[in-house]
């Protein structure tokens, strides 16, 4: 093996290493597992077999490097810090002070909460983040694919009976680096029966951007039934990066048929300090 190969394999090495190591975990347990061929299969199976509350996590990619851990502003603005997930209140490791993060990590830690044979809580973390499981065990599946991922938290988000498992479920789903991801958000967005899911599912769109993604929020716009998810779906386009909502939002404004509608367009141009919004009223108040 030449010295470049020999380089290769050893970074391949590491980075199989990081992506799959465990969580740094305070006051609890961590049992590892793998996921097997398929995910749902060995999850449902470790909730079943559950005596007590636990957690079950893994990791996948995600879509952006952010910094999804617990925040103090006590003791220093922006800081990062552990964080306890039976109440998700911020904690500091005695020998590691708080620290400033400017940029997460490349992958993202999914955290589901199981109780009597069901689960009722999701939550996301940076891997780096250290929890304090309460004394509770962590059971931590090891090689997971993200298309299992996005199939596991689909179908959680479908059943959820609870908007903390709902909710942070799709937010996962939206923040996994696997172009799938897109195709279940709109299936939330366009068909979920629940007029909140369908809201959050065209907010977490928006982050993600894209023309799917654009085209299903105005089609939300356009054909929802319920009045509070067209309000949400015009937010969504504010929403979009680098400003690319205000020219469809201008649109909506001008000739939108619904009066709640074109409000909500106007309010939220509003807020977008645009100079394509300011020049916007401008027109419309002297024209009048």
């Amino acid at each position: 093996m030449n010295v470049r190969a020999a380089a290769a394999a050893l970074l391949g090495v590491l980075f199989s290493t990081a992506a799959t190591a465990q969580p740094h975990v305070e006051k609890g347990r961590i049992e590892r597992h793998a996921a097997g061929a398929s995910l749902d299969r060995t999850f449902r199976s470790l909730v079943a077999a559950a005596r007590e509350p636990s957690w079950l996590g893994y990791e996948v990619p995600a879509a952006s490097r952010q910094v999804m851990c617990c925040f103090d502003s006590v003791r220093q603005v922006g800081s990062c810090a552990g964080c306890r997930l039976e109440n998700m209140h911020a904690f500091h490791l005695p020998a590691s002070p708080s620290r400033a993060v400017l940029e997460g990590p490349p992958h993202l830690m999914v955290l589901l909460r199981a109780e009597s044979g069901r689960v009722d809580v999701a939550h996301v973390l940076s891997p780096d983040c250290a929890i304090d499981l309460g004394g509770l065990t962590l059971h931590w599946v090891e090689g997971v694919q993200p298309t299992q991922s996005l199939t596991l938290l689909s179908g959680l988000a479908s059943s959820a009976r609870g908007e903390d498992l709902w909710d942070g479920a799709i937010s996962a789903l939206s923040m996994h680096a696997e172009p799938g991801a897109d195709a279940v958000l709109i299936g939330f967005a366009r068909r979920d029966p629940r007029e909140e899911v369908r809201s959050q599912a065209l907010f977490w769109l928006a982050q993600r951007a894209g023309d799917r993604a654009v085209a299903t929020i105005r089609e939300a716009i356009d054909r929802d039934p319920e009045l509070e998810v067209k309000r949400q779906a015009v937010f969504a386009l504010s929403e979009l990066p680098n400003h690319e909502g205000v020219p469809l939002l201008i649109g909506i404004a001008r000739q939108h048929r619904n009066p709640e509608v074109r409000r909500q367009a106007f309010f939220w141009l509003g807020e977008s300090e645009d100079p394509r919004a300011l020049a916007f009223f401008e027109e419309v108040l002297t024209s009048r």
